[in-house]
């Protein structure tokens, strides 16, 4: 074995929610270091959806989006002999989790004319009712790897 493993950091859960995914979206969505910020982005966010979808809480809502989200295989590139393969593989649950939260910070950021509260919010909604950009990028994830399955015998 050439290199160590890598030991997990316990994640300290989010104040309102008690929720460690909500953290990773806090942490997600913090910019130099400013965590209280990231926090009132995310908890508005969640008021917000919350008014929206009165018969839901805002935590199901966000934790059903990011299961719309989790992308179940993807491809990374292989070099055999000079020749570059884009080989399918199934994504780890922790990976899951971390794409699916980074693509809805990053499709929630790239809304221009909204505020980062409601592109959240929306975006959240969206990936919830299984529809969106982060629900697309999944999509085409995943049809990449359908597409490139003949090489997935370079696998290892």
């Amino acid at each position: 074995m050439r290199r160590r493993t890598i030991t997990k950091r316990e994640l300290t859960p989010d104040v309102k929610y008690n929720s460690e995914l909500v953290a990773r979206l806090i942490n997600t969505l913090m910019r130099m270091g400013k965590k209280s910020v990231a926090q009132k982005i995310v908890y508005n966010a969640f008021d917000s959806i919350k008014a929206k979808k009165k018969d839901m809480e805002p935590l199901e809502v966000f934790i059903h989006a990011v299961e719309n989200v989790k992308p179940k295989l993807e491809v990374k590139s292989r070099r055999v002999g000079g020749a570059t393969y884009q080989v399918p593989v199934e994504v780890s649950n922790e990976r899951q989790t971390a794409l699916a939260i980074r693509w809805i910070t990053t499709y929630s950021q790239a809304k221009k004319g909204k505020s980062m509260v409601d592109a959240l919010a929306s975006e959240l909604l969206d990936a919830f009712d299984n529809t969106g950009a982060s629900v697309k990028k999944k999509e085409d994830t995943q049809k990449m790897a359908q597409a490139n399955k003949a090489f997935a015998h370079y696998r290892w």
